[in-house]
């Protein structure tokens, strides 16, 4: 699948694909239910070995069954039950739900953040998937869907955003796309001058993404430390993202 496609594109093609195969045999059932949809979830976690799962927004619900999804997730975990969750960075921004997310995380249940649009999906073994019919965030109704070819394509998205993601315990700040091209450059030993005759820029220009880059790796200068050298094992640990 183009990586362009995003999932919200992706349920609007679902919703349409149903329509259009109506009459042919497709595991894929609607519900507009929202309480029958948290039945089914549930019952598809009781069972399941895996779960990928992508939530765009944090939840609304109050804090009782807030507590209650978190201990439902580490009883899971308990189980042996393999789970990555992508969220959504404005999730983050609430130190709440970031907290239980890093704890969630360092439990098993593997974080990874996108600054991209997601829509809400999840993906029991391989099996049974759960798309919300419309891509809107909590929006009530979903697809339930069984049909392998259409999980093939929706754990595929998953595994391509997945890639793409940062940890959830990496800097919120992802460098552009040229600073990485600067401190890739850099990585190899190069001066800023040479980085600039490399990327045919001047030579402030790289000033100004090498001092971005410091910002954003949170390296601030003092005495004793080499920021470039710093800036470059983060870029080899994969960090500087």
């Amino acid at each position: 699948m183009d990586e362009s496609v995003s999932l919200a594109q992706l349920a609007h093609r679902l919703e349409e694909v149903v329509g259009e195969l109506r009459g042919i045999p497709v595991d894929v059932e609607r519900l507009d239910d929202s309480e029958l949809v948290r039945q089914q979830i549930a019952q598809a976690a009781r069972s399941a070995g895996e779960l990928r799962a992508m939530h765009p927004v944090g939840s609304p619900e109050k804090d009782r069954h807030e507590q209650k999804s978190r201990r439902d997730v580490l009883d899971a975990l308990r189980r042996g039950v393999a789970m990555r969750t992508i969220v959504h960075a404005s999730v983050l921004d609430d130190p709440r739900k970031a907290a239980r997310i890093r704890e969630l995380h360092a439990a098993g249940d593997l974080h990874r953040v996108v600054d991209e649009p997601i829509q809400q999906l999840l993906v029991f073994d391989r099996a049974v998937a759960f798309v919300r019919i419309t891509p809107v965030a909590y929006a009530p109704g979903a697809l339930v869907i069984r049909q392998q070819s259409l999980i093939a394509t929706l754990v595929d998205l998953f595994e391509q955003t997945w890639t793409r993601a940062r940890e959830v315990t990496e800097p919120a700040q992802r460098l552009t796309p040229r600073e990485r091209e600067v401190l890739a450059l850099i990585a190899e030993g190069r001066s800023n001058s040479a980085v600039a005759r490399a990327l045919s820029i001047t030579e402030a220009a790289v000033g100004k993404h090498v001092a971005s880059v410091f910002a954003k790796l949170e390296l601030p200068a003092t005495e004793d430390d080499n920021r470039r050298v710093l800036a470059v094992l983060a870029h080899l640990r994969g960090a500087a993202r």
